[in-house]
């Protein structure tokens, strides 16, 4: 049985780490042939799409500092929370300026808060990181990134009640996963977290029944469909929550409603059930 010690890793409150990065192109041209864009080759002094941020600040571990789960170990700028359940479970952002393509900007980032509950299924430690992106012009993106800690699956437990995904979607796109998208998101985003494609580890050691698709990478396809949608608008704030895991052995729909009187906008996504897996919301104006 894991024994927390919740009051040593909330030491690492404060703890904080800078990043400089060039906003280059490779790694756009590289997420729109990923995600099976017909856009234009893009060019330096574009505006980077929202969200697209996560293609760049990638964490460089050295290949003898990766943990047994693919990530790097724990107990640098993060807290060494000893759960081995690791997922991004939610986020929120507000857009200052755009950010364009070769801009050098800079990210500054510090954990905020190391919060301990206990769930149905044991021990949860919450950790929320708080970055700021900065260029030339000044702070550029906010972000507030949720980390969420769990012990692993066992046989017992009885999974949460799900929730019926909305039915009034202004549109409702299907997305069949596989593993070479999984595999090429995490290659562009270095993510080496093996529940993303390592379909042994992730069902015989983390107990899913299957690979499971990247948070990021189902919130980016929320906020891809409303760009594509509407062009002409642009976000202002973004917020979602992951509500439950979107495996690869399924189809799974990204879908999304605007409300215009309010320059509003929900995001969310279903699975191949119905069942509500994320839930976002937006905030835009006119470009």
């Amino acid at each position: 049985m894991t024994i927390l010690d919740i009051e040593h890793l909330k030491k690492w409150i404060g703890s904080k780490e800078s990043f400089t990065d060039q906003m280059t192109l490779a790694p756009v041209k590289a997420l729109i042939a990923t995600l099976d864009r017909k856009d234009r080759d893009p060019v330096l002094g574009d505006r980077l799409p929202e969200l697209w941020h996560w293609l760049y600040f990638l964490p460089m571990a050295k290949q003898s500092e990766i943990g047994p789960d693919g990530h790097p170990q724990r107990g640098g700028f993060l807290p060494p929370v000893p759960l081995p359940r690791r997922m991004w479970a939610g986020g929120r952002y507000t857009w200052h300026q755009e950010i364009q393509l070769g801009q050098e900007i800079t990210r500054h980032s510090e954990v905020k808060s190391v919060t301990h509950k206990s769930g149905r299924t044991g021990d949860l430690v919450f950790v929320e990181v708080h970055h700021e992106l900065h260029g030339s012009q000044g702070l550029a993106l906010t972000e507030e990134h949720d980390i969420v800690y769990r012990p692993l699956a066992n046989p017992t437990d009885v999974p949460p009640k799900p929730s019926l995904a909305p039915s009034d979607a202004d549109w409702e796109v299907r997305i069949d996963p596989s593993p070479v998208l999984l595999f090429r998101y995490s290659a562009i985003t270095f993510n080496g977290h093996r529940i993303h494609y390592d379909r042994k580890y992730v069902t015989e050691v983390e107990g899913y029944p299957g690979l499971i698709v990247h948070g990021p990478l189902i919130s980016t396809m929320l906020v891809d469909q409303f760009r594509l949608q509407f062009p002409d608008k642009k976000l202002l704030t973004f917020e979602f929550k992951a509500l439950r895991p979107t495996f690869d052995i399924n189809h799974f729909f990204v879908c999304g409603k605007v409300d215009a009187a309010s320059s509003t906008a929900d995001l969310w996504a279903k699975d191949h059930e119905g069942w509500l897996t994320m839930q976002g919301r937006a905030t835009f104006t006119n470009i």
